[in-house]
């Protein structure tokens, strides 16, 4: 089928196996990445890159911000990240190509909304990969702090190997890592249940839920959103999907509402045996609710289910960062070399190689609660690009109502200006030199052809 976009007086898109220019359009021949996965995969890769390091490590910010309020937060996030999923599937069926919503917000608003998206995206899930890797080395290598530090480099450039090898090795050890985090989790819930000292009153009351007020709740909802932005992943790789206009749709939500079931299952369990004062105080939250209720045996289970899921975390999200980096360079708007793909493996090549090297440099200096709010700013923005890009769709390409559109694109603005200040003032001046490179670049090549 061709793509749809909208006539800006330009060519329109090719279609899917022809060369175009437009950033819908699938590239030809040998610039081609294959279509190798299923529904299942698509999930699981989602799932992989939700499920992660923010599940062991969120809840402790948010507790500090919200009280027992972070479960009204949780839903706050849960109701946005729909919203946002729902965008980003009716728009993947109709552009299944690298990029996700840096794509989209080219063919539906224009060049500058789709820089913006791309550079949101790339910059805060390349800190998100920091994250993962040293939440990664702090659960599985007690130390100092340059051994965990080496050891995170150590994580990501495996992976990285890894996803160079090509994305059906990356799917199947992503679904390694999510059945085993899953069931470290499930772990670890029942484990608070039967160790006794779980209880209604560590709660607080309904006094508790109140306390950090609307703009706590609203802050902590902004933090746990990082727990919930992989589902982008699964739009991201649109160009290696199998019937992308029937899997993209399915997998999407599918994978979302599972990991709202597990996180708030885990937010619950944790609040239950710690209370949010524990919860807020703890470098591991996960590990200390474990301890408060009685199963400090399940300790190591903690671990082992961090490390494994900080580790499928940080693979899904190098393979999906390589791709919009593709996307963009396909565009001029990165790079040119960044477009190469592998003539073997058929993966971009240049592009993870390049986000490697980035992330590991990050490793040796990012703090992992600094990271988060950062990352969150990004992610939001990117995501209300998206959210405006599907109200522009027509009829015949829409799944869901125009109103879930406008709702994510509110909730997105909203939770962007309530994440903590000095990550609206850190993610604000990422974006200024983004869009005023972009700016420099624009006019230095218009002044060339003059």
């Amino acid at each position: 089928m061709a793509f749809r976009r909208r006539n800006r007086g330009g060519p329109s898109a090719a279609a899917p196996g022809t060369a175009g220019p437009g950033a819908g359009a699938e590239p030809a021949g040998g610039d081609r990445l294959a279509r190798r996965l299923g529904t299942g995969d698509a999930v699981l890769i989602g799932l992989g890159s939700m499920v992660g390091a923010g599940v062991f490590a969120v809840f402790g910010p948010a507790a500090r911000v919200a009280g027992t309020g972070l479960l009204v937060g949780l839903v706050v996030a849960a109701v946005v990240a729909y919203c946002n999923a729902v965008a980003s599937a009716q728009l993947a069926a109709v552009y299944p190509t690298s990029g996700g919503t840096y794509v989209y917000g080219r063919e539906r608003l224009g060049p500058w909304w789709g820089f913006a998206a791309g550079w949101g995206f790339v910059v805060g899930k390349t800190a998100s990969c920091a994250a993962m890797a040293l939440t990664f080395a702090s659960y599985a290598v007690p130390g100092p702090e340059w051994v965990r530090r080496a050891v995170a480099v150590a994580a990501v450039v495996a992976l990285a190997s890894l996803n160079y090898r090509g994305v059906t090795r990356t799917a199947l050890l992503t679904r390694v890592l999510v059945v085993a985090s899953l069931a470290a989790l499930a772990v670890v819930v029942a484990g608070i249940a039967a160790g006794g000292h779980a209880s209604t009153a560590n709660l607080g009351g309904w006094a508790a839920v109140g306390e950090g007020g609307v703009y706590g709740v609203l802050q902590a909802a902004g933090l746990l959103f990082f727990a919930f932005a992989g589902y982008a992943r699964i739009a991201t790789m649109g160009e290696e999907v199998r019937d992308p206009a029937r899997t993209i749709p399915r997998a999407i939500p599918v994978a979302l509402f599972v990991a709202v079931a597990v996180y708030l299952a885990v937010g619950a369990a944790a609040l239950l045996a710690a209370g949010p004062g524990v919860l807020a105080n703890a470098a591991a939250p996960l590990a200390a609710a474990v301890r408060a209720a009685g199963a400090g045996g399940l300790a190591p289970v903690v671990r082992a289910g961090a490390a494994l899921a900080s580790l499928g975390a940080l693979l899904a999200l190098i393979a999906g960062i390589g791709r919009t980096a593709l996307a963009m360079a396909r565009n001029r708007d990165l790079p040119g070399w960044l477009a190469a793909v592998h003539p073997r493996h058929r993966v971009p090549h240049h592009a993870e190689v390049a986000v490697a090297a980035v992330v590991c440099a990050l490793v040796a200096a990012a703090d992992l609660r600094g990271v988060i709010g950062f990352s969150s700013f990004g992610v939001l923005v990117y995501y209300a690009v998206a959210n405006a890009s599907a109200f522009t769709q027509p009829a015949a390409d829409r799944r869901w109502p125009r109103a879930l559109n406008v709702l994510g694109a509110a909730g997105c603005v909203v939770l962007v200006a309530a994440l903590p200040w000095t990550s609206v003032l850190a993610g604000a001046a990422m974006f200024a030199a983004g869009l005023g490179g972009r700016w420099l670049v624009l006019r230095r090549r218009a002044q060339c052809r003059v």
